[in-house]
């Protein structure tokens, strides 16, 4: 006999989560046999230890540096540690001037010379530039989730310039550029903002440049000030195209920020940024704005960047020649955004490298007790929610939950070992923290979709029907609950630092693999045993017995029916025993083999079978209820006359 359609998909479904077991365990165990993986998850610096480096600030002209100066470089060193892959690292300034960075294990030379090395600013006239499309797609879809007070008329503006964008695309998605697509330069380049210095083999890399924060450090050895850069602001996704360097850093000699005046001194409403240059900055920087101003606004070539440690932090048009050393950067700033840019500049006009003035191996600052009763707090979170499922779901909860919540377990571990192999992550208290709160989540959804199989039982369905009605409407609730968990993990993972981040990550993941877990492994476990003749007739222990149930259910199975109908009260249950004068009120078993809900009702009620379908349980306790009533009346009418 042939299986039915929602046994089909239940073992389709398992076959895929066998199969999704296999490439992770796989996967995994290459990594693990090649040397480069473990099976345990990386752990932090709070849980593993590591090294911890005191740096003190070095200025080559012997300068002192300020607060906000030291602040811009700390988080200048943590961009470039995430940069390398390293998770969970801990930086933060000591004291006056000195900054300790912690690390967890024994970082390699890379990394030190990343963290040692100074973050040089420098002007650079643009040749060309463009948008990376899907960089800043992201961005402003980023943008709109985290803005839900936006207009429909500002989502329908950043609609349509990302169409914009993909619409200026030279290449189509996909495409790669080639050398031979461009023409060779005609000449030597003049000067700096001269074509000429695009060669097709750099045309081909700019047109194929993806925008990133994370500059790898090959690419910042690599940069040479006498040749031109390929970078991008990473706050924007426009990847540029820089020629040689017009104005080193170092010859700016102070930046500040405030409202932007008119020519008779009225305040304009608007913030500016405005660059001090010494003597010889001066001079470099009235040279290329007044070639910068020749050319037409609007062009890629009337525009200079600043790039501070590899990356464009601003790129504006020059509107006049700048002769007083005196660089006013205009445009939609508010007064937070021209303070932080006016922080970077000052902090470009004074590089800094570090030395590191100790180093020295760490233990765990939590220790091996903190992470024992971590693991024992998850472990009895465990506990305590496989007791309550097997208590309140009986023999339902050892054929489901437990397998459920084994399976969910073995992904996560598997997904965070995976994830420390590939990215770098590590695997902090709070972290772990996050886990241990996802156990609670995911017994959630066996709650809501078990529930919601009772329901559809005491509505009178067989056990398959129930399985497929109940998890039609269950399902919409799990999804709208496991994104409200994805979206606070990703809201709290962008606005928090440290170890807060490592919290969201864990519980936004285990809320995906919650998800994967319901759709491929419970609910097609559910369509199975539903046709297993324990639970399919409700037998004792099995969590969906009539005494168990609260009410004795209309199908018995294999074609039987209770002699009594359920009938709902606003209070309780109770059961009408025999026939009404005008038949019988059995119903036939539910089908089960459609893609909607399988329509159970009651013959006497006139109502049709779409409309009881969409129905509430509410709705039909209710239509019953009145049908009831009618027939009383009808019944007593009858008498009087």
């Amino acid at each position: 006999m042939a299986a039915s359609k929602p046994v089909r998909r239940a073992r389709a479904a398992l076959v895929v989560l066998f199969l999704l077991l296999v490439g992770m365990g796989g996967g995994l165990a290459y990594g693990v046999q090649q040397g480069q993986a473990q099976w345990a998850p990386l752990l932090a610096l709070d849980l593993e230890g590591g090294t911890q480096m005191v740096l003190s600030p070095q200025v080559e002209t012997g300068e002192e540096i300020d607060d906000d100066q030291l602040d811009q470089a700390v988080e200048i060193i943590r961009q470039r540690v995430d940069g390398t892959g390293v998770a969970e690292a801990e930086i933060a300034v000591q004291g006056a001037e000195n900054v300790v960075v912690g690390l967890p294990g024994v970082p390699d030379e890379e990394t030190r010379q990343l963290i040692q090395a100074s973050a040089a600013m420098e002007f650079r006239p643009v040749l060309d530039a463009r948008f990376d499309s899907e960089y800043a797609e992201e961005l402003q879809m980023q943008e709109l989730s985290e803005n839900p007070d936006i207009t429909d008329a500002e989502r329908e503006e950043i609609l349509e310039q990302l169409d914009a964008l993909e619409e200026d695309e030279e290449f189509d998605e996909g495409e790669q550029a080639r050398p031979e697509d461009f023409d060779e330069p005609t000449a030597e380049p003049e000067d700096n903002s001269d074509l000429n210095w695009i060669t097709p083999e750099l045309a081909a890399e700019f047109h194929n440049y993806e925008c990133t924060r994370d500059l790898p450090l090959a690419e910042r050895e690599a940069q040479d000030a006498e040749e031109p850069l390929i970078t991008c602001n990473p706050e924007t996704g426009e990847v540029l195209l820089l020629g040689p360097v017009d104005v080193d850093g170092d010859h700016i000699d102070d930046a500040s920020w405030g409202t932007e005046s008119r020519q008779d001194g009225s305040p304009t409403g608007a913030y500016e940024t405005v660059i001090h240059f010494d003597a010889t900055g001066t001079e470099q920087f009235r040279e290329s704005s007044t070639r910068l101003f020749g050319f037409e606004q609007g062009t890629p070539q009337n525009r200079f960047g600043i790039v501070l440690d590899g990356q464009v932090i601003v790129a504006p048009n020059m509107v006049s020649p700048i002769t007083d050393g005196n660089a006013r950067i205009t445009g939609e700033y508010t007064d937070e955004e021209a303070r932080n840019l006016a922080e970077q500049l000052r902090y470009g006009s004074l590089p800094i490298s570090f030395q590191i003035e100790s180093e020295q191996q760490i233990s765990a600052t939590l220790g091996a007790d903190q992470l024992r009763m971590g693991l024992l707090a998850g472990i009895i979170g465990l506990i305590l929610t496989a007791g309550y499922a097997v208590y309140q779901y009986r023999a339902l909860a050892l054929a489901v939950t437990i397998p459920s919540l084994i399976v969910v377990g073995m992904i996560t571990w598997w997904a965070i070992s995976l994830l420390g192999w590939s990215d770098g992550y590590r695997l902090s208290l709070a972290g772990i923290a996050g886990l241990i709160l996802s156990i609670g989540l995911t017994a959630d959804s066996f709650v809501v979709y078990f529930e919601r199989v009772k329901d559809e039982l005491r509505e009178g369905r067989s056990l398959a029907g129930a399985v497929e009605a109940g998890w039609y409407r269950a399902r919409r609730t799990i999804l709208a609950s496991k994104a409200v968990n994805v979206i606070a993990a990703v809201v709290l993972y962008l606005v928090a630092v440290g170890n807060v981040r490592g919290f969201a990550f864990t519980l936004g993941l285990t809320a995906l693999i919650d998800v994967i877990l319901v759709f491929l492994f419970t609910h097609p476990l559910m369509q199975l045993l539903a046709r297993r003749k324990f639970f399919a007739a409700g037998k004792r222990f099995s969590g969906l017995s009539a005494k168990e149930l609260g009410v004795d259910v209309l199908y018995k199975g294999a074609g039987r029916f209770a002699r009594s109908q359920v009938v709902y009260s606003d209070h309780a249950a109770a059961a009408v025993v025999g026939t009404t004068d005008q038949g019988s009120s059995t119903e036939s078993p539910p089908s089960v083999d459609g893609d909607a809900p399988p329509v159970v009702r009651p013959e006497v009620l006139d109502i049709p079978d779409a409309e009881w379908a969409n129905m509430t349980i509410a709705e039909r306790r209710k239509a019953r209820q009145e049908r009831a009533q009618a027939q009383e009346q009808s019944l007593t009418e009858g008498a009087d006359r």
